[in-house]
């Protein structure tokens, strides 16, 4: 990497390393005949950037209907369309966007080998809207629409929040990086889209006011046996970060979701994460969803995205320019 590029990466790391007060690394230990890979104070070690970039949908496609598990010849197939993609024009009227070349959506379906991300409800789709819900997703097309300033735009397109880093971490078209650091009492989730970082205390401290909304929410953690636990409330009232290409389908998630996510070792090199959103004002019952994040010898980049970007002030300037014709 060019010699600017590794000075910024190493400032980033740096800094994250000052805010979490990190000494030296834990050390690994081993219990027995206990292969999981361990750190000082006991708790397995889930430490290291992680890739989940994934051609696994969230919700299973309906010709699939009640086919939970793929076969071999659907993971040739699934995994050989993914690698054959090519750059295709964009449709009449439209300028088009990145090529391929600027795309790491995952080439490989999650180790689960299931067909959707979603494993709860157990059709593998989102569970049905409420009335609340959709009025949410209807406002949200609405917004888009109006254009009368940056509030009307998502979240994600303003650089305040990835479209794939949620909380819930669901595969996007790319910056699928995430990065676990462990220290005594804290765990720090880091995702590489838009640097965005969650401090989770492990200890008993008392939750925040109901009143106090975040963009990610207020984060606590906890071990259940060899798994972390991070429980989030206290999201602002937009529903989380849209992942893309399933933007619309988080829309009607409101400020009083919570969220439990479950980190633990599928395999030596694979971590499997799952997770399980309830909101009743958005949905009719929870639901849950899990992939496999793979063990990665990439860094973690810096995400060079600003609220004030060119591309917003292109599409408010855009939007106003055809409305005055």
């Amino acid at each position: 990497m060019g010699v600017q590029r590794f000075v910024k990466l190493a400032g980033i790391t740096v800094v994250l390393v000052l805010a979490l007060g990190i000494l030296p690394m834990p050390v690994e230990a081993q219990s027995g005949a206990d292969s999981v890979p361990r750190t000082a104070d006991g708790h397995p070690n889930l430490q290291g950037v992680w890739d989940y970039g994934s051609v696994t949908p969230l919700q299973r496609p309906v010709e699939m209907a009640d086919k939970e598990f793929l076969t071999d010849e659907d993971v040739a197939e699934m995994e050989a369309r993914a690698a054959a993609r090519v750059d295709q024009a964009p449709p009449p009227g439209q300028t088009g966007a990145y090529n391929r070349f600027w795309f790491a959506d995952g080439t490989e379906v999650s180790g689960t080998r299931r067909t959707s991300l979603i494993f709860d409800p157990p059709n593998g789709r989102l569970p049905e809207y409420t009335s609340t819900g959709r009025a949410r997703m209807a406002d949200r097309a609405g917004a888009r629409q109006r254009n009368a300033g940056p509030e009307d735009r998502d979240v994600d397109e303003r650089c305040i929040l990835g479209f794939n880093s949620g909380p819930p971490m669901i595969p996007g078209a790319y910056n699928n990086f995430v990065q676990i650091f462990q220290v005594p009492g804290f765990v720090a989730i880091f995702n590489e889209m838009v640097n965005d970082v969650r401090l989770v205390p492990m200890d008993d401290r008392p939750a925040l006011a109901s009143d106090i909304q975040q963009w990610k929410g207020s984060s606590v953690g906890r071990w259940d046996g060899d798994t972390l636990v991070v429980e989030t409330r206290n999201f602002r009232d937009i529903g989380t970060a849209h992942p893309a290409p399933n933007m619309e389908l988080l829309e009607a998630l409101g400020p009083d979701m919570h969220l439990e996510e479950r980190f633990s070792r599928f395999d030596a090199n694979t971590l499997l994460y799952q997770f399980t959103v309830t909101d009743p004002s958005a949905y009719t019952q929870p639901w849950s969803g899990e992939l496999t994040m793979a063990k990665s010898d990439n860094a973690i980049y810096e995400y060079a995205c600003h609220e004030g970007n060119y591309g917003l002030f292109n599409i408010l300037a855009g939007a106003q320019a055809a409305a005055r014709k």
